[in-house]
Protein backbone atom coordinates (compact mmCIF):
# COMPACT_ATOMS: atom_id res chain seq x y z
CA UNK A 1 0.00 0.00 0.00
CA UNK A 2 1.40 3.56 -0.89
CA UNK A 3 0.89 5.97 1.85
CA UNK A 4 0.24 9.56 0.29
CA UNK A 5 1.92 12.31 1.85
CA UNK A 6 -0.70 15.18 2.28
CA UNK A 7 1.65 17.69 4.40
CA UNK A 8 2.61 21.08 2.29
CA UNK A 9 5.75 20.12 4.17
CA UNK A 10 6.52 17.08 2.35
CA UNK A 11 9.98 15.88 0.96
CA UNK A 12 12.33 17.31 -1.91
CA UNK A 13 13.91 15.13 -3.83
CA UNK A 14 16.51 15.47 -7.03
CA UNK A 15 17.22 12.84 -9.37
CA UNK A 16 19.99 13.36 -11.31
CA UNK A 17 19.70 11.21 -14.29
CA UNK A 18 16.02 10.02 -14.01
CA UNK A 19 15.56 8.60 -17.26
CA UNK A 20 17.05 5.41 -17.17
CA UNK A 21 15.64 1.71 -16.69
CA UNK A 22 16.13 1.61 -12.47
CA UNK A 23 15.61 6.18 -12.62
CA UNK A 24 12.42 6.56 -14.12
CA UNK A 25 10.84 3.80 -11.52
CA UNK A 26 12.15 5.10 -9.22
CA UNK A 27 10.72 8.66 -9.89
CA UNK A 28 7.71 7.24 -10.79
CA UNK A 29 7.24 5.88 -6.99
CA UNK A 30 8.43 8.05 -5.20
CA UNK A 31 6.16 10.73 -6.57
CA UNK A 32 3.38 7.74 -5.73
CA UNK A 33 4.33 8.25 -2.61
CA UNK A 34 4.43 11.93 -2.08
CA UNK A 35 7.60 12.96 -2.78
CA UNK A 36 8.33 16.65 -4.60
CA UNK A 37 11.18 14.86 -7.67
CA UNK A 38 13.00 17.48 -9.10
CA UNK A 39 14.81 15.27 -12.57
CA UNK A 40 18.27 17.25 -13.39
CA UNK A 41 19.44 15.91 -16.88
CA UNK A 42 20.62 17.80 -20.00
CA UNK A 43 16.99 17.54 -21.11
CA UNK A 44 17.67 15.26 -24.29
CA UNK A 45 15.07 12.55 -22.46
CA UNK A 46 12.44 14.89 -20.95
CA UNK A 47 9.83 13.43 -22.56
CA UNK A 48 10.18 10.23 -20.50
CA UNK A 49 9.76 12.09 -16.99
CA UNK A 50 6.33 11.37 -15.01
CA UNK A 51 4.18 14.37 -15.61
CA UNK A 52 4.24 15.48 -12.07
CA UNK A 53 8.19 15.46 -12.19
CA UNK A 54 9.98 19.22 -12.02
CA UNK A 55 12.94 19.56 -14.45
CA UNK A 56 16.31 21.69 -14.39
CA UNK A 57 17.94 20.96 -17.17
CA UNK A 58 21.95 21.32 -16.45
CA UNK A 59 25.33 19.15 -17.72
CA UNK A 60 26.32 17.30 -14.34
CA UNK A 61 29.79 17.28 -16.19
CA UNK A 62 29.76 21.18 -15.87
CA UNK A 63 30.09 21.78 -12.50
CA UNK A 64 29.85 25.86 -12.79
CA UNK A 65 26.99 25.54 -14.49
CA UNK A 66 25.65 22.89 -12.27
CA UNK A 67 25.84 24.58 -9.21
CA UNK A 68 24.10 28.02 -10.71
CA UNK A 69 21.27 25.69 -11.50
CA UNK A 70 21.05 24.31 -8.09
CA UNK A 71 21.49 27.79 -6.47
CA UNK A 72 18.55 28.27 -4.02
CA UNK A 73 17.04 24.84 -4.07
CA UNK A 74 16.46 22.79 -0.92
CA UNK A 75 16.58 19.02 -1.66
CA UNK A 76 15.98 16.74 1.72
CA UNK A 77 17.65 13.42 -0.55
CA UNK A 78 19.68 14.16 -3.15
CA UNK A 79 19.92 10.76 -5.92
CA UNK A 80 22.80 10.54 -8.55
CA UNK A 81 22.23 7.61 -11.05
CA UNK A 82 24.85 8.88 -13.32
CA UNK A 83 27.78 8.52 -11.26
CA UNK A 84 30.64 6.10 -11.80
CA UNK A 85 33.84 7.77 -10.98
CA UNK A 86 35.63 9.02 -8.13
CA UNK A 87 36.12 12.22 -9.48
CA UNK A 88 32.31 12.48 -9.78
CA UNK A 89 31.31 11.58 -6.37
CA UNK A 90 34.26 14.05 -5.48
CA UNK A 91 32.07 16.76 -7.33
CA UNK A 92 28.56 15.82 -5.73
CA UNK A 93 30.48 15.93 -2.09
CA UNK A 94 31.37 19.26 -3.23
CA UNK A 95 27.59 20.36 -4.30
CA UNK A 96 25.62 18.39 -1.22
CA UNK A 97 27.67 18.22 1.54
CA UNK A 98 25.88 20.24 4.43
CA UNK A 99 22.77 20.79 1.64
CA UNK A 100 21.02 17.39 1.99
CA UNK A 101 19.73 14.71 4.80
CA UNK A 102 20.57 12.15 2.43
CA UNK A 103 22.68 11.68 -0.60
CA UNK A 104 22.11 8.03 -2.05
CA UNK A 105 24.57 6.65 -4.45
CA UNK A 106 23.83 3.76 -7.03
CA UNK A 107 26.82 1.48 -7.17
CA UNK A 108 26.78 -2.18 -8.58
CA UNK A 109 26.04 -5.79 -7.67
CA UNK A 110 29.10 -6.52 -9.64
CA UNK A 111 31.23 -4.91 -7.52
CA UNK A 112 30.90 -7.95 -5.26
CA UNK A 113 33.97 -10.65 -5.47
CA UNK A 114 34.75 -12.05 -8.51
CA UNK A 115 34.85 -15.59 -8.19
CA UNK A 116 32.51 -15.27 -5.30
CA UNK A 117 33.79 -17.95 -2.30
CA UNK A 118 30.47 -18.14 -1.09
CA UNK A 119 26.38 -18.17 -1.70
CA UNK A 120 24.24 -16.27 -0.55
CA UNK A 121 25.80 -13.12 -0.97
CA UNK A 122 25.69 -10.35 1.53
CA UNK A 123 26.27 -7.06 1.75
CA UNK A 124 29.32 -7.72 3.85
CA UNK A 125 30.47 -10.12 0.97
CA UNK A 126 34.02 -8.76 0.02
CA UNK A 127 34.67 -6.36 -3.03
CA UNK A 128 37.17 -7.29 -5.79
CA UNK A 129 36.35 -7.25 -9.10
CA UNK A 130 39.48 -8.07 -11.55
CA UNK A 131 37.44 -8.57 -14.75
CA UNK A 132 35.87 -5.15 -14.99
CA UNK A 133 36.89 -1.13 -14.98
CA UNK A 134 33.41 -0.09 -13.99
CA UNK A 135 33.17 -2.53 -11.02
CA UNK A 136 36.22 -0.82 -9.92
CA UNK A 137 35.31 2.30 -10.40
CA UNK A 138 31.94 1.93 -8.20
CA UNK A 139 34.10 0.30 -5.61
CA UNK A 140 36.38 3.54 -5.86
CA UNK A 141 33.43 5.80 -5.41
CA UNK A 142 32.35 3.62 -2.12
CA UNK A 143 35.17 3.84 -0.53
CA UNK A 144 35.49 7.94 -0.87
CA UNK A 145 32.03 8.02 0.17
CA UNK A 146 32.47 6.14 3.93
CA UNK A 147 35.49 7.95 4.09
CA UNK A 148 33.82 10.76 4.38
CA UNK A 149 30.73 9.55 6.41
CA UNK A 150 32.91 8.46 8.77
CA UNK A 151 35.03 11.54 8.98
CA UNK A 152 32.54 13.96 9.04
CA UNK A 153 29.18 12.26 8.91
CA UNK A 154 28.47 12.86 5.28
CA UNK A 155 24.68 11.52 5.09
CA UNK A 156 25.48 9.09 2.25
CA UNK A 157 23.79 5.72 1.60
CA UNK A 158 24.72 3.12 -1.02
CA UNK A 159 22.49 1.04 -3.25
CA UNK A 160 23.99 -2.25 -5.26
CA UNK A 161 21.48 -3.33 -7.78
CA UNK A 162 21.93 -6.39 -9.62
CA UNK A 163 20.21 -6.79 -13.00
CA UNK A 164 17.22 -4.34 -13.38
CA UNK A 165 14.99 -4.65 -16.15
CA UNK A 166 11.97 -3.40 -17.46
CA UNK A 167 8.85 -3.36 -20.02
CA UNK A 168 10.63 -3.68 -23.22
CA UNK A 169 13.87 -4.65 -21.91
CA UNK A 170 14.64 -8.18 -22.48
CA UNK A 171 17.38 -10.05 -19.99
CA UNK A 172 19.93 -11.25 -22.38
CA UNK A 173 23.36 -12.21 -21.45
CA UNK A 174 24.81 -10.86 -24.56
CA UNK A 175 23.85 -8.37 -26.79
CA UNK A 176 25.58 -5.58 -28.80
CA UNK A 177 25.57 -2.01 -28.79
CA UNK A 178 21.87 -1.23 -29.88
CA UNK A 179 20.35 -3.12 -27.01
CA UNK A 180 18.35 -6.46 -26.49
CA UNK A 181 16.25 -6.65 -29.78
CA UNK A 182 19.07 -8.82 -32.30
CA UNK A 183 19.53 -11.66 -29.77
CA UNK A 184 15.83 -12.27 -29.96
CA UNK A 185 15.40 -11.56 -33.62
CA UNK A 186 18.03 -14.31 -33.86
CA UNK A 187 15.52 -16.83 -31.59
CA UNK A 188 12.89 -15.13 -34.51
CA UNK A 189 14.92 -16.42 -37.22
CA UNK A 190 15.57 -20.12 -35.74
CA UNK A 191 19.07 -19.10 -35.72
CA UNK A 192 21.77 -20.52 -33.19
CA UNK A 193 21.50 -18.70 -29.83
CA UNK A 194 24.67 -18.09 -27.76
CA UNK A 195 24.40 -19.02 -24.36
CA UNK A 196 27.73 -18.34 -21.82
CA UNK A 197 29.72 -20.76 -20.43
CA UNK A 198 27.33 -23.98 -20.15
CA UNK A 199 24.10 -22.21 -19.60
CA UNK A 200 23.54 -23.42 -15.82
CA UNK A 201 25.13 -20.61 -14.28
CA UNK A 202 22.18 -18.60 -11.59
CA UNK A 203 21.04 -15.14 -12.97
CA UNK A 204 18.86 -12.80 -10.72
CA UNK A 205 17.06 -10.25 -12.55
CA UNK A 206 14.61 -7.56 -10.85
CA UNK A 207 11.96 -6.03 -11.99
CA UNK A 208 12.20 -2.00 -11.62
CA UNK A 209 9.09 -1.78 -10.45
CA UNK A 210 9.92 -4.04 -7.71
CA UNK A 211 13.35 -2.72 -7.04
CA UNK A 212 11.46 0.54 -6.87
CA UNK A 213 9.88 0.18 -3.73
CA UNK A 214 12.61 -0.74 -2.16
CA UNK A 215 14.87 2.36 -3.17
CA UNK A 216 12.12 4.84 -2.34
CA UNK A 217 11.51 3.03 0.99
CA UNK A 218 15.29 3.90 2.17
CA UNK A 219 14.11 7.95 0.93
CA UNK A 220 14.58 9.86 3.83
CA UNK A 221 15.27 6.94 6.43
CA UNK A 222 17.71 7.68 8.76
CA UNK A 223 18.83 3.75 9.79
CA UNK A 224 19.72 3.38 5.73
CA UNK A 225 22.74 6.46 6.75
CA UNK A 226 26.23 5.33 6.53
CA UNK A 227 25.66 2.33 4.80
CA UNK A 228 25.12 0.24 1.95
CA UNK A 229 22.17 -2.32 0.70
CA UNK A 230 21.62 -4.44 -2.46
CA UNK A 231 17.92 -4.64 -3.50
CA UNK A 232 17.01 -7.66 -5.60
CA UNK A 233 14.29 -9.83 -5.94
CA UNK A 234 15.54 -13.87 -4.24
CA UNK A 235 14.54 -15.73 -7.50
CA UNK A 236 17.29 -17.13 -9.65
CA UNK A 237 17.33 -18.49 -13.31
CA UNK A 238 19.67 -20.39 -15.17
CA UNK A 239 20.80 -18.43 -18.39
CA UNK A 240 19.09 -21.67 -20.19
CA UNK A 241 16.17 -21.47 -18.55
CA UNK A 242 16.00 -17.90 -19.25
CA UNK A 243 16.57 -18.23 -22.82
CA UNK A 244 13.97 -21.23 -22.73
CA UNK A 245 11.31 -18.92 -21.47
CA UNK A 246 12.34 -15.77 -24.08
CA UNK A 247 12.07 -18.36 -27.11
CA UNK A 248 8.48 -19.80 -25.57
CA UNK A 249 7.59 -16.08 -25.63
CA UNK A 250 8.51 -15.95 -29.10
CA UNK A 251 6.81 -19.32 -29.81
CA UNK A 252 9.63 -20.70 -31.33
CA UNK A 253 12.30 -23.24 -30.57
CA UNK A 254 15.21 -22.82 -28.98
CA UNK A 255 18.91 -22.88 -30.70
CA UNK A 256 21.21 -22.74 -27.73
CA UNK A 257 25.23 -23.39 -28.32
CA UNK A 258 27.07 -23.31 -25.75
CA UNK A 259 30.52 -21.27 -25.61
CA UNK A 260 32.87 -20.65 -22.99
CA UNK A 261 32.70 -17.13 -21.65
CA UNK A 262 36.50 -16.64 -21.92
CA UNK A 263 36.79 -17.38 -25.18
CA UNK A 264 33.49 -14.95 -26.25
CA UNK A 265 35.40 -12.54 -24.06
CA UNK A 266 38.41 -12.60 -26.58
CA UNK A 267 36.19 -12.54 -29.47
CA UNK A 268 33.98 -9.87 -28.23
CA UNK A 269 37.38 -8.13 -27.20
CA UNK A 270 38.11 -8.39 -31.51
CA UNK A 271 35.13 -6.61 -32.55
CA UNK A 272 35.05 -3.98 -29.71
CA UNK A 273 33.06 -5.38 -27.08
CA UNK A 274 33.84 -6.07 -23.34
CA UNK A 275 32.10 -9.34 -23.00
CA UNK A 276 35.02 -10.12 -20.08
CA UNK A 277 33.19 -7.44 -17.72
CA UNK A 278 30.21 -7.82 -18.51
CA UNK A 279 30.74 -11.57 -18.26
CA UNK A 280 33.58 -12.57 -16.22
CA UNK A 281 32.97 -9.91 -14.36
CA UNK A 282 29.21 -10.23 -14.29
CA UNK A 283 26.81 -12.19 -15.64
CA UNK A 284 28.66 -15.77 -15.50
CA UNK A 285 28.88 -15.75 -12.09
CA UNK A 286 26.19 -17.71 -10.34
CA UNK A 287 24.93 -15.05 -7.92
CA UNK A 288 22.41 -15.08 -5.23
CA UNK A 289 21.10 -12.36 -2.99
CA UNK A 290 20.31 -12.69 0.71
CA UNK A 291 17.97 -9.61 0.68
CA UNK A 292 17.37 -9.55 4.77
CA UNK A 293 18.54 -5.78 5.13
CA UNK A 294 16.45 -4.28 2.68
CA UNK A 295 13.42 -5.95 3.88
CA UNK A 296 14.43 -4.79 7.46
CA UNK A 297 15.03 -1.25 6.22
CA UNK A 298 11.75 -1.28 4.25
CA UNK A 299 8.93 -4.07 5.30
CA UNK A 300 7.24 -3.37 2.46
CA UNK A 301 9.67 -4.48 -0.23
CA UNK A 302 8.71 -8.01 -1.67
CA UNK A 303 9.03 -8.31 -4.92
CA UNK A 304 5.45 -9.14 -6.92
CA UNK A 305 6.85 -9.83 -10.13
CA UNK A 306 8.15 -13.30 -11.60
CA UNK A 307 11.59 -13.75 -13.57
CA UNK A 308 9.52 -15.64 -15.82
CA UNK A 309 6.78 -13.40 -16.25
CA UNK A 310 8.20 -10.04 -16.36
CA UNK A 311 10.58 -12.12 -19.45
CA UNK A 312 7.60 -12.85 -21.14
CA UNK A 313 6.19 -9.37 -20.54
CA UNK A 314 8.99 -7.66 -22.15
CA UNK A 315 8.83 -10.08 -24.75
CA UNK A 316 5.41 -9.37 -25.52
CA UNK A 317 5.42 -5.93 -25.79
CA UNK A 318 8.45 -5.96 -28.13
CA UNK A 319 6.24 -8.03 -30.55
CA UNK A 320 3.65 -5.24 -30.08
CA UNK A 321 5.76 -2.20 -30.92
CA UNK A 322 7.75 -2.70 -33.55
CA UNK A 323 9.32 0.56 -33.38
CA UNK A 324 11.28 -0.50 -30.23
CA UNK A 325 12.76 -3.72 -32.55
CA UNK A 326 16.07 -2.09 -33.36
CA UNK A 327 18.53 -4.04 -35.34
CA UNK A 328 22.01 -4.87 -34.91
CA UNK A 329 23.32 -6.44 -37.85
CA UNK A 330 26.73 -5.74 -36.56
CA UNK A 331 25.97 -8.19 -33.62
CA UNK A 332 24.39 -10.48 -35.54
CA UNK A 333 27.24 -11.00 -37.94
CA UNK A 334 29.49 -11.08 -35.01
CA UNK A 335 27.48 -14.14 -33.45
CA UNK A 336 27.84 -16.03 -36.47
CA UNK A 337 31.55 -15.15 -36.78
CA UNK A 338 32.08 -16.66 -33.09
CA UNK A 339 29.82 -20.35 -34.34
CA UNK A 340 31.35 -20.66 -37.33
CA UNK A 341 34.73 -20.25 -35.43
CA UNK A 342 33.63 -22.43 -32.99
CA UNK A 343 32.72 -25.49 -35.66
CA UNK A 344 35.38 -25.22 -37.42
CA UNK A 345 37.55 -26.09 -34.29
CA UNK A 346 35.50 -28.35 -33.27
CA UNK A 347 35.69 -30.14 -36.90
CA UNK A 348 39.29 -29.40 -36.55
CA UNK A 349 39.90 -31.44 -33.83
CA UNK A 350 37.75 -34.49 -34.48
CA UNK A 351 39.36 -34.59 -37.71
CA UNK A 352 42.91 -34.39 -35.67
CA UNK A 353 41.52 -37.69 -33.75
CA UNK A 354 40.79 -39.96 -36.55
Amino acid sequence: MIHQQTSSFCKRALFIGGTGVISTAVCRRALACGWQATVLNRGTNSAQLPARARSITADIHDEAALAAALEGERFDVAVDFIAFTEADVQRDLRLFAGRVEQYIFISSASAYQKPLAALPITESTSLTNPYWQYSRDKIACEEVLMARYRADGFPVTIVRPSHTYCIGKPVVALHGVHGSWQPLARILAEKPTIIPGDGTALWTATHADDFAVGFVGLMGNPHALGTAVHITTDETMTWDQIYTVLANALGKPLHAVHIASEFLAVCGKAAGYDFEGALLGDKAANVCFDNTKIRRLVPEFAPKITMAQGLRDTVYWLLEHPEAQTPDPAFDAWCDRVLAARQAACAAFAGGME
